[in-house]
């Protein structure tokens, strides 16, 4: 049997147990919060990180792995007789898949690098189908051609509860965020082709619990619900409401809930939700 190992990064929300499981090497990404540097996910946790984002008065900034540290581990686990698939959050918001590819052209092993096109759950859906396909024995190239199917019929929907993070990180206007705060504006956006896209806006909890709903439904209706992954930063609330609301509309039992990477809370800020699932 051919010996594949996963590597990913921290801004997949893999619990321990998954990562335990199937062995997957996550390479974490690094946050600096008032000049001082926390390594994710291994001396902050997201809950921490949103502690300290409440208190500090600039935005956090979030920075990728090195092509070093990716060549390092690329080059170790050649040295074990490993091929390795190195799968990444979306390069349309990070940097962290292009450093894998960087590295990757210069290790001595067999790495193919892959853009989720993805964040947070949905990204593991492409991390953990890699991972169990790995565990049944099937080659390479089989997992790569999979992955393309998972990529293409997953869906991600996030709302931002504040635009306060959005401003700060000079992504919309203080004006236009003034106006969206006076007119209780929550933006609906998706991942399409791995950018942030602008969905829809409500101007309620209710409204956005009927769009990712409806949206939900819409995609799944006569398919096979593979995976879902709700996620939040402090939205406890708002996620039983939408848990509920899913609930009613599908037999799928096995929904994860966690709290969301603070990479992308860092830009969304506090009360943010994001509703993640894949389909075939």
């Amino acid at each position: 049997m051919n010996k594949i190992k996963i590597i990913t990064d921290s801004t997949a929300d893999l619990r321990d147990e998954q990562i335990k499981k199937y062995s997957i090497e996550v390479v974490p990404l690094t946050i600096t919060i008032d000049d001082k540097s926390y390594t994710d996910r291994v001396d902050i946790s997201p809950v921490e990180f949103l502690e300290k984002m409440g208190q500090s008065k600039e935005l956090p900034k979030t920075s990728q792995p090195s092509t070093g540290t990716f060549l390092e581990l690329y080059d170790r686990y050649a040295d074990e007789g490993y091929d390795i698939i190195s799968i990444h959050m979306t390069g349309g918001m990070s940097g962290t898949v292009r450093s894998a590819e960087s590295a990757a052209q210069m290790t001595k092993g067999n790495v193919t690098v892959i853009d989720s096109r993805y964040i947070s759950k949905a990204l593991s859906f492409q991390v953990l189908e890699a991972a169990d396909l790995v565990s049944k024995g099937k080659t390479l190239q089989e997992i790569v051609k999979h992955l393309e199917k998972v990529r293409e019929q997953t869906r991600l929907f996030l709302m931002v509860d504040t635009l306060e993070n959005l401003v700060k990180g000079g992504r919309i206007g203080k004006g236009r965020a003034f106006l969206g705060s006076l007119l209780n504006i929550k933006p609906i956006a998706s991942l399409e082709g791995g950018e942030y896209t602008p969905a829809s806006k409500a101007r309620s909890y209710s409204q956005v619990i009927k769009y990712l709903v409806k949206q939900f439904s819409e995609d799944v209706k006569g398919k096979n619900v593979k995976r879902i992954g709700i996620v939040h930063s402090e939205a406890k609330d708002l996620v039983s409401q939408l848990l509920n609301a899913i609930n009613g509309t599908t037999d799928f039992q096995n929904i994860e809930i966690d709290y969301t990477t603070p990479v992308i809370a860092t830009h969304t800020g506090k009360g943010t939700i994001a509703l993640m699932y894949y389909f075939d």
